[in-house]
C-alpha cells in the first residue's frame, strides 16, 4: 500500500475506488498523471484484477473517473465507486498544484470548483423519488402555505417554503436537459408535475371551503408580476443549481426555489376554488413565468460550471438539446412577457 501527504490542507474530499484490470503500475501512473492526488491506496484483488483507492478533491473527481471508464469501461470487472469523505486522520493535506493535461477536464470550466456529473447524478436521483414523504411534505406544505396566505401571515408562509421539496425537481429537470438526458427529464417532469398538481389539490380545495380574499396583501402580490418576479426566479434557478453543483446543502437554498413557486400556486389554486378567475389567471402566469426563468437559470447555470456528457459526440448532442430547450424556455417566456405587456396596456 501507498500514502502519500502533502502541501495545504483541502476541504472536501472525496474516495475514489476503482476495481480494474491487472495493468502495469506505469499505466496507473499515466492515467493520474497530472491530478492532484492527496492519498493513494493500491492492493490486488485476484491474479486478474487489482483495486486502488484514492483520496482527491471533489472537483478532481469527474475527471479521474472519465479517464479510467475510457481506459477499462468495456472490459469485465471493471467497477468504480466514489464516497465522501468526512474526515481523516491523521489530517490530510492537498498536494502543491500541478499543470494539467489539456484532455484530464474536458469540457469543464476553468477554475469552476464543483463535485462530479455522477455525484450530481446521484443525488438527484436520490432526491426525486415519488414517495409518502415527498407527497407528506408537499402537502403539508400546500396546507401550510394555504393559512399563511388567508392569514397574511409571511412566518407561516416561510415555513411552508422551508418543507417544500420543490428544488430537486426543476434542478432535475435543468441537468437533463444540460446533458440531454430525456430519462431523467421524464423522472424530473413527473415528480415536477406531481407535486404542483398536489398542492394546486389542496389549494383549490381550500379556495373552495374558505373565503379568499384577493385584497390581502399576501395574496395580491401573487397576482401581479413585476421584472423583480423575474429577477427573483433567475436568481432561485442559479442559487439552486450551485448548490448542487458545489456539493452544498440545498435545503435552505430550495427555500428561494419555494418563494418563487409555492406561494403562487396555492395563490391560484385558491382563487380558482373561489370561482376568483381573473385574479386566478394572473396567478397562474406568475406561476409559468418562474417555472420557466428557475430552469432557463438552471441550464445556463450548469453550462457555466462546466457540466456535460463525459464524450464529445455526447457532449455535442446533449449541446444541441440545450440550446433547443433554452430556446424553447426563452421562447415562453417571451410569450408571457408579451401577454403580460398586454394586460398591463390594456387594464
Amino acid at each position: 500500500m501507498k500514502y502519500e501527504r502533502m502541501g495545504q490542507p483541502l476541504m472536501a474530499l472525496r474516495m475514489i475506488q476503482i476495481v480494474h484490470p491487472e495493468i502495469a503500475p506505469d499505466d496507473i501512473a499515466g492515467l493520474l498523471e497530472g491530478f492532484k492526488i492527496t492519498a493513494t491506496w493500491s492492493d490486488r484483488r485476484s491474479p486478474e484484477t487489482s483495486i486502488i483507492e484514492l483520496i482527491v478533491s471533489a472537483e478532481e473527481c469527474e475527471s479521474i473517473l472519465d479517464k479510467f471508464e475510457q481506459r477499462f469501461g468495456k472490459t469485465p470487472g471493471f467497477q468504480a465507486a466514489l464516497w465522501q469523505v468526512e474526515a481523516v486522520i491523521p489530517r490530510i493535506l492537498e498536494a502543491p498544484a500541478v499543470d494539467r493535461p489539456e484532455e484530464a477536464e474536458p469540457g469543464r470550466a476553468e477554475n469552476s470548483p464543483r463535485i462530479s456529473r455522477e455525484e450530481l447524478i446521484a443525488e438527484i436521483d436520490e432526491g426525486i423519488p415519488i414517495n409518502r414523504v415527498f407527497v407528506a411534505l408537499t402537502i403539508l406544505s400546500s396546507v401550510v402555505a394555504a393559512i399563511g396566505l388567508l392569514r397574511n401571515d409571511v412566518a407561516i408562509v416561510i415555513g411552508a417554503m422551508v418543507i417544500a421539496p420543490l428544488l430537486t425537481p426543476n434542478v432535475a429537470l435543468a441537468l437533463a436537459t444540460t446533458l440531454g438526458d430525456t430519462k431523467l427529464a421524464r423522472k424530473a417532469l413527473k415528480i415536477l408535475a406531481t407535486g404542483l398538481f398536489l398542492s394546486l389539490a389542496i389549494a383549490v380545495t381550500v379556495g373552495m371551503l374558505f373565503e379568499v380574499d384577493p385584497l390581502v396583501p399576501a395574496i395580491a402580490s401573487r397576482t401581479a408580476i413585476a421584472i423583480s418576479d423575474i429577477a427573483l426566479a433567475f436568481a432561485a434557478g442559479a442559487a439552486g443549481t450551485f448548490a448542487f453543483t458545489t456539493g452544498l446543502p440545498g435545503a435552505l437554498i430550495g427555500v428561494m426555489v419555494a418563494v418563487a413557486l409555492l406561494p403562487p400556486l396555492v395563490t391560484f389554486g385558491m382563487l380558482l376554488g373561489s370561482g376568483q378567475f381573473g385574479a386566478a389567471f394572473n396567478a397562474l402566469l406568475l406561476v409559468a413565468t418562474n417555472i420557466i426563468c428557475i430552469n432557463l437559470a438552471g441550464v445556463v447555470t450548469f453550462l457555466f460550471q462546466g457540466v456535460r456528457p463525459r464524450t464529445w459526440w455526447e457532449a455535442k448532442k446533449a449541446r444541441r438539446r440545450a440550446i433547443k430547450a433554452s430556446v424553447l424556455w426563452a421562447m415562453m417566456l417571451l410569450v408571457l412577457a408579451a401577454i403580460l405587456m398586454y394586460k398591463s396596456y390594456f387594464r
